[in-house]
């Protein structure tokens, strides 16, 4: 049992030796700041307000969850790493320039929120006492959707040509 016990861990350490990044001291080593630098890049206005309204339940009706937030990353083509979810909804809009996009990415998350309300209804059917907090978390998610669209219409698209620093 010993013997098998040592072979697993030599075993192990090779692995670490081969695949991990390890330091001088034998310990290893962490980029534990790596994909902070990232997450501190300038994003569109919108998207600090959006992220307080859609993150909280309390505003939005939904609990978005990571793994929603990195469906919906997936559904427009878009790979983010998950993270805090105010982190993640940043990277998502992060290079947000065009209106197609955005509409395509409120569409997902407008899928996401419209599945926790047919949630919402079929608890209100079956609790009926509590139907009042559902119907209210279902206007707050019907309210959210009408902001997606007039953030879409309000967006100005970027083009890649243009230049901040010209007036």
């Amino acid at each position: 049992m010993n013997e098998d016990l040592s072979d697993l861990r030599a075993e192990f350490d090779k692995f670490v030796k081969q695949e991990c990044a390890i330091g001088e001291d034998g310990q290893i080593q962490q980029n534990k700041d790596g994909g902070d630098q990232v997450d501190e890049e300038p994003v569109p206005q919108f998207v600090d307000a959006l992220t307080e309204r859609l993150l909280a339940p309390a505003i939005s009706g939904v609990y978005l969850s990571r793994i929603d937030i990195k469906r919906v990353a997936e559904a427009i083509d878009e790979s983010i790493p998950i993270k805090e979810r105010t982190k993640m909804v940043r990277a998502l809009f992060r290079h947000t320039t065009k209106k197609e996009y955005l509409a395509g990415a409120f569409k997902e998350i407008t899928k996401h929120i419209n599945g926790r309300v047919l949630i919402y209804k079929e608890l209100g059917e079956a609790f009926p006492a509590s139907k009042s907090i559902f119907d209210e978390n279902i206007a707050k998610a019907n309210k959210m959707a009408k902001m997606f669209e007039t953030i879409i219409n309000d967006f100005e698209e970027i083009e890649p040509t243009s230049d901040p620093l010209m007036v």
